[in-house]
């Protein structure tokens, strides 16, 4: 038989039209492997809780209170200079695990400066905050111990819970007194764990309340500051920092480099002896590529800048204040943030999308956070506070957010 008129060994079909899907009646029987996708889909359209990724130009025309850069800093040129800089002397990538070769003298730099800033004894980086978060809570707990997490807090810690062993008591949003109870009786290790920050509101943890509730039993306390670092505390050191609880020797946190410092990854602080069992112990870090050279120099370039800027900080939480007053004012139901996170309560999931989508279109990013992504089922838009707003920019964000907002 001559070769072009050969069968394929893998599809006996008649090639379909470039961007069209086979026909079903000559499909493989085996592509129906995956027809419950279909199924799946089909109810995320009728639910209106379809996700798209929208890749982004270099240079976006639109105004951003989307993103997480609180402090600015993603595009500042001091920053891209110190991510270059960083991957010309150590290359593109970190080339392997942190303990085979990804470790480099600028990862023990930002590590020391990251501790040093936050007030805690050691710091150990990973390649995301979400990397962290999951070294953190599995390498601090085994079958047995009893693991307290907050109703409300971010999916990283929720799956580093899950994949821990432990028995996980999850207690309701923000208080202490249902912590209490949840420890009260169990006898051995127990860790409470907790975002300083939650990333759907911007509410803040009582973390001085649970500190003193988890001495009383014995058990410590590890508090994800994602949403804390750079702009609450002294100059931004972070959540822990501002409630007296940096460095104390039963608290551990976890902070991203993504957010207020503008780079990626994440890095777990605490007593020397929890960051040196981590190195031992944590799976995410272990069997892990090193961070990036690049982002290890742009995060400790900010951290840097932020030294030399505290103001910085301070800015970032008077936009956020502004922001929610000026909504509320108008009649919307914002959430008051601690932080840098403004939630506007949407009436739908359908509507948070709609109002999303017209903010774009008339020049603004907002977020926009709907079912599963929020504990409580309600959507709303979320709007990221920055520090490098201008007053003018800030009227703007208001009237469209204003202009746009749907009926009840």
């Amino acid at each position: 038989m001559p070769q072009d008129s050969a069968p394929s060994l893998l599809h006996d079909t008649a090639p379909a039209t470039p961007g069209e899907p086979p026909a079903a009646a000559s499909r493989p029987v085996y592509d129906a492997a995956f027809d419950w996708i279909d199924t799946a889909r089909a109810a995320r359209h009728r639910a209106g809780l379809v996700r798209t990724l929208r890749p982004r130009p270099a240079d976006s025309p639109l105004l951003d209170l989307a993103s997480n850069d609180y402090l600015g800093l993603a595009r500042h040129p001091e920053v891209t200079r110190g991510a270059a800089a960083a991957a010309h002397r150590w290359g593109a990538g970190a080339t392997g695990s942190r303990l085979v070769t990804g470790s480099t003298e600028l990862h023990a730099r930002l590590e020391a400066e990251l501790a040093a800033f936050c007030g805690f004894e050691a710091a150990l980086v990973l390649s995301s905050g979400y990397a962290a978060n999951l070294a953190a809570v599995t390498a601090l707990t085994a079958p047995g111990t009893l693991l307290v997490s907050d109703a409300g807090n971010h999916a990283s810690l929720i799956d580093g819970c899950r994949l821990s062993r432990a028995r996980t008591e999850v207690a309701p949003h923000a208080d202490p007194e249902a912590v209490r109870a949840a420890l009260t009786g169990h006898d051995g290790r127990a860790l409470a764990v907790t975002d300083s920050v939650f990333s759907v509101d911007g509410d803040a943890a009582p973390l001085p309340a649970l500190a003193e509730v988890c001495r009383a039993a014995g058990a410590a306390l590890l508090v994800d500051d994602a949403h804390g670092l750079g702009v609450l505390g002294d100059g931004g050191r972070g959540a822990l920092w501002a409630a007296g609880l940096a460095g104390d020797g039963d608290v551990v946190t976890t902070v991203t480099l993504s957010k207020s410092l503008g780079s990626q990854g994440g890095a777990v602080l605490g007593p020397a002896r929890v960051i040196e069992h981590l190195v031992n112990t944590a799976r995410s870090f272990i069997f892990d590529t090193g961070l990036a050279p690049a982002a290890a120099g742009g995060a400790l370039t900010a951290l840097q800048l932020l030294r030399r800027e505290p103001q910085r900080a301070a800015r970032a939480g008077q936009v956020a204040r502004e922001l929610h007053e000026r909504l509320t004012a108008a009649g919307l139901a914002a959430v008051r943030p601690d932080a840098a996170v403004v939630s506007v309560r949407a009436p739908s999931p359908e509507a948070a999308v709609r109002w999303a989508a017209d903010c774009r279109a008339a020049g603004l990013a907002v977020g926009c956070f709907r079912p599963p992504s929020v504990p409580d089922g309600i959507s709303r838009l979320r709007l990221t506070a920055r520090a490098d707003l201008t007053d003018a920019q800030l009227d703007t964000a208001v009237g469209t957010i204003v202009a746009t907002a749907p009926t009840a």
